[in-house]
C-alpha cells in the first residue's frame, strides 16, 4: 500500500467517523426510515407497475413518485398517527397519576385490596410516586418530555423524508454498495442474499408475530369485557414486539383490573389463564418458528439481539440486533462456503 491509499483510507475513516458523530443523535430515525423502506420496498415495486401500466400518459418515474406518497400517507394513517395517540395517551394517563388526578376509584380498590389481603394498602401514595418516577426515568421530567416530543417530532420528519428516498433511490444505492465491495460477483451475490433473507426473517418475522399475538390477546380481552378492546389490541400490537413480556403488560393488569376493581374474579381468572395458556405459547412457538425459518437464527440469539439492540439504539434495536447478528452469521457463513476450502 503507497502514500496515497495509506492517505485515501485514513481520509474515509475521518470522515466516516464525522458522518456517524453528524447523524447520531437521529440514528434511530435513520434506522426506523430503512427499515420501514425495506419493508414498503415490494408494495411499492409493485403499486408502480401498476399506476404505470393504466395510464400511458404517466412516466415511469411519476409513477414511482405517486406509488412512494401513497405508501408514506398510508404508513401516516396506519402506523405513525395510532403510535402517536397512544403515546399521548399514555403521556396523558402518567401524568394524571403522578399528580393523583386519576380516574380510578381508589377508595374502592383499597377496600378490595384490603379484603383480598387483609392488609391496609395506601394506592394512592404508591400511584403518585410511581408516577413520578416513572415520568422522569423516562421523559427526564417536564423539560426533557418538551425537549424529547421535540426531537421526535423531527425524527418523524425525517423518517418520511427518508422513506420516500429508500423508495425511489434504494436499488440504485444497493448496486452501487455491491460495486464497491471487493468481492468477486457471486460471492457478493450469495453474501447478499443471506443478508436480504436474514432482513426479511428478522422484520417481518417480528411483525407477524407481533400482530398475531396482538389479535389472539384482543380476542381474550373482548371475552372477558375489558373496555376499548380495539385501542388495547393495537398497544400490544406494539408492544408484543418485545419477545417474552409484550403483550403481557395489558392481559396482566387486565386480570388484576377484573379481579380486584370491578370485582369480576371468574373473568380475571379465565383471562390470566388465557393469556399463560393461549397468547404466551403464541409468542414461545410462533416467534422461532416464524424468524427461525426465515432468518435461519437460534431464538436464543434473537432473544439477545433484540434487547441488546433496544439498549444500544432504543425502539428500532427490536430489528437492529438479531439483523446485525445475523449479518455476522451470514459473513462467517459466506466465508465458509467461499473461502475457507481454498
Amino acid at each position: 500500500m503507497n502514500r496515497g491509499q495509506s492517505f485515501l483510507l485514513l481520509l474515509i475513516g475521518a470522515v466516516a467517523l464525522l458522518t456517524l458523530f453528524i447523524i447520531l443523535p437521529f440514528i434511530e430515525y435513520v434506522i426506523a426510515s430503512v427499515i420501514l423502506g425495506y419493508v414498503l420496498y415490494p408494495l411499492h415495486a409493485r403499486l408502480t407497475d401498476r399506476i404505470d401500466g393504466t395510464d400511458t400518459r404517466i412516466s415511469e418515474r411519476m409513477a414511482s413518485m405517486i406509488s412512494a406518497i401513497t405508501l408514506i400517507l398510508a404508513s401516516i394513517i396506519a402506523v405513525i398517527l395510532p403510535l402517536v395517540y397512544i403515546s399521548l395517551v399514555f403521556v396523558r394517563d402518567l401524568t394524571a397519576i403522578a399528580t393523583g388526578e386519576t380516574d380510578l376509584d381508589i377508595v374502592a380498590i383499597e377496600e378490595r385490596l384490603a379484603e383480598v389481603t387483609g392488609e391496609e394498602v395506601d394506592i394512592t401514595t404508591w400511584l403518585t410516586q410511581a408516577g413520578d418516577v416513572l415520568f422522569e426515568t423516562l421523559f427526564g421530567g417536564v423539560s426533557g418530555f418538551f425537549s424529547g416530543a421535540l426531537r421526535a417530532s423531527l425524527g418523524i420528519a425525517l423518517v418520511l423524508f427518508l422513506v420516500y428516498y429508500v423508495l425511489q433511490e434504494g436499488p440504485e444505492f444497493v448496486a452501487w454498495l455491491r460495486s464497491i465491495i471487493p468481492l468477486p460477483a457471486d460471492v457478493t451475490d450469495d453474501l447478499f442474499t443471506k443478508i436480504d433473507a436474514t432482513t426479511w426473517g428478522v422484520v417481518i418475522g417480528h411483525i407477524s408475530v407481533a400482530l398475531l399475538q396482538a389479535v389472539v390477546a384482543g380476542i381474550g380481552l373482548w371475552l372477558a369485557g375489558i373496555p376499548n378492546v380495539v385501542f388495547w389490541t393495537f398497544v400490544m400490537a406494539v408492544l408484543a414486539l418485545l419477545p417474552l413480556i409484550g403483550a403481557f403488560l395489558v392481559w396482566g393488569p387486565a386480570a388484576i383490573y377484573l379481579v380486584v376493581v370491578v370485582d369480576q374474579t371468574t373473568a380475571g381468572v379465565l383471562l390470566a389463564l388465557y393469556g399463560i395458556a393461549v397468547v404466551s405459547m403464541v409468542d414461545n412457538y410462533a416467534r422461532p418458528i416464524v424468524i427461525d425459518k426465515q432468518a435461519h437464527l437460534n431464538p436464543g440469539i434473537i432473544l439477545v439481539g433484540v434487547f441488546g439492540g433496544i439498549y444500544s439504539i432504543g425502539f428500532t434495536g427490536l430489528f437492529v440486533g438479531p439483523i446485525v447478528i445475523g449479518v455476522l452469521a451470514a459473513t462467517l457463513e459466506t466465508f465458509r462456503e467461499d473461502y475457507d476450502a481454498m
